[in-house]
């Protein structure tokens, strides 16, 4: 709709993320369940309890997930590939098997998830990669390696873009960043924890005859089958059927959500042309471009950090301790990142800062002979990749739960894809720098700070198009002298809502 048939919240210069759930736009017109009376809920307390439910299982569940998938890193510095006696070479292939079916599966995933309970589909998944872990610890040899690395890729693949989609059905556009922060700083914790783990376990060498690098696949996959067993119990639902929320509670979430421009939050059904709107959007691709941009660094820190530092001078034990001040740095920068996102509204500029640092530490690496100063670099490294205002960003300027997952599937799976290349550019022979391996995620980065920022102009000229009324569709009953055929026939303003998403030319997007 043009800015002069938009509610009067857009003409008071409200940001378009933030639409409380009285305005106008949503009072008067099709209510979700408007028989239910929720004048008496407590917002603040409300909400509250929400975070309670939603946010600290799932930080776990992800703490878990990456301390899964990069334990191999800490396993290698205690001579795990010359107990199962492969190369180099051999090594790094295991680690590209792991993101084949790790990208590939994650769009199917989000969809079954969106169709099924998150907490059958989730506590499944975690099951199976806890397993493939525990694995890990019996294996013999290269085949063994391989195949337990592809079912890991397999069963991993859903937890990461089911959790953001999952959470942006919970929360307004303007909450998202800082929860999916929140999330994310487990991946961080997971990074300094899981060298102080290592470093640990790595002491049960000979314990059972296994040796130390087994027994943190072991005791890590054991403790992620447990964590899957507790989740099918833990997890809550969607909004329209929690269990911890009354009647009242889940049409007062679902009402707010939905004046919130997400009008899906009351159900919606699955249809192919979800998919298909998914596919031929360009914010798809942009957003895909995006998430290669942080993804693929984002796999080869995780999997090498150790490896850098090791090779900076420091000794195995020294050097996964020394990782643990830099994920601590990483983990305060994405919570405060994702905090500073929401208030501000303006994730765009931000998100093109953070690339900005990655650029100039990668810069660095490459071309520092220093360790102190490489070792700096790392920092700004962390603080480039890790912050996932991202997946905020995106998630906010989808429109329809069918169509916001398989986006987010999309982006994430073909960012993830991604590390099966990031995780082959840090070779031994180029060891002690590694400037083949810095140059390759320099490029990455590039990428992700382009496709930010060509995604920035073309969501504002979009919304400009929308306040002239370019994009206004024909409303019957409604007299609109910029309607216009080509952009749609609908009986009700709700029908051009429920149809178009995001393309709706009441939707404003997100910057």
């Amino acid at each position: 709709m043009s800015t002069d048939n938009l509610s009067q919240t857009s003409k008071e210069g409200k940001d378009p993320e933030v639409v409380a759930v009285s305005d106008p736009v949503d009072k008067h017109t099709n209510v979700y369940r408007p028989e239910v009376d929720t004048s008496g809920v407590n917002e603040r307390k409300l909400m509250r309890r929400i975070d309670w439910h939603v946010v600290p299982w799932l930080a776990v569940l992800y703490l878990l997930n990456f301390l899964d998938r990069g334990s191999i890193g800490n396993a290698k510095l205690y001579h795990m590939t010359d107990d199962l006696h492969i190369t180099d070479k051999q090594y790094l292939i295991a680690l590209t098997v792991f993101f084949f079916p790790y990208s590939l599966f994650e769009p199917p995933s989000n969809i079954a998830l969106r169709k099924l309970r998150p907490s059958l589909w989730l506590s499944f998944i975690m099951l199976i990669w806890g397993i493939a872990m525990a694995l890990h610890g019996v294996i013999t040899n290269y085949a063994g390696l391989i195949g337990l690395r592809f079912l890991l890729g397999l069963a991993e693949a859903g937890l990461y873009p089911g959790v953001v989609f999952y959470m942006s059905c919970w929360y307004r556009r303007d909450e998202l960043g800082t929860r999916v922060g929140v999330f994310f700083s487990s991946a961080t914790i997971a990074g300094a924890f899981s060298g102080l783990l290592a470093a640990a376990i790595s002491n049960m060498d000979g314990v059972g005859g296994r040796p130390g690098w087994a027994w943190i696949f072991i005791l890590e996959g054991l403790a992620t089958v447990l964590c899957a067993i507790a989740s099918f119990f833990i997890l809550s639902d969607f909004p329209d059927t929690a269990r911890f929320l009354t009647e009242t509670e889940r049409v007062w979430v679902i009402r707010r959500l939905q004046a919130d421009m997400k009008f899906s939050a009351g159900g919606e059904s699955f249809k192919m042309k979800y998919v298909w709107q998914c596919l031929v959007d360009w914010k798809t691709w942009l957003a895909m471009g995006i998430y290669m941009g942080f993804d693929g660094p984002l796999f080869a820190f995780s999997l090498f950090t150790p490896t850098i530092i090791n090779q900076l001078g420091f000794q195995a034990t020294a050097a996964n301790l020394l990782s643990v001040p830099v994920y601590a740095w990483a983990c305060i920068m994405t919570v405060a990142v994702g905090f500073w996102g929401d208030r501000a509204r303006c994730r765009a500029w931000i998100n093109l800062g953070l690339f900005g640092s990655g650029l100039v530490g990668y810069i660095i690496l490459i071309c520092s002979s220093n360790p102190s100063l490489s070792y700096f670099a790392v920092y700004l490294a962390a603080s480039s990749i890790y912050p996932t205002i991202r997946a905020a960003w995106v998630a906010s300027n989808v429109e329809g739960s069918y169509k916001r997952s398989a986006v987010l599937g999309m982006a994430i799976g073909w960012g993830n894809l991604n590390g099966a290349v990031t995780s082959n550019v840090y070779r031994a022979v180029d060891k002690p720098w590694y400037r083949l391996g810095h140059g390759i995620v320099l490029a990455y980065i590039a990428i992700g700070w382009i496709t930010s920022l060509a995604l920035y102009l073309l969501l504002r000229r979009e919304n400009a198009r929308r306040d002239r009324g370019e994009r206004d569709e024909v409303i019957e009953g409604i007299d609109n002298k910029h309607a216009d055929e080509k952009n749609g026939h609908f009986e009700s303003v709700e029908a051009a809502r429920m149809e178009k998403g995001d393309m709706w030319s009441g939707f404003r997007y997100s910057l």
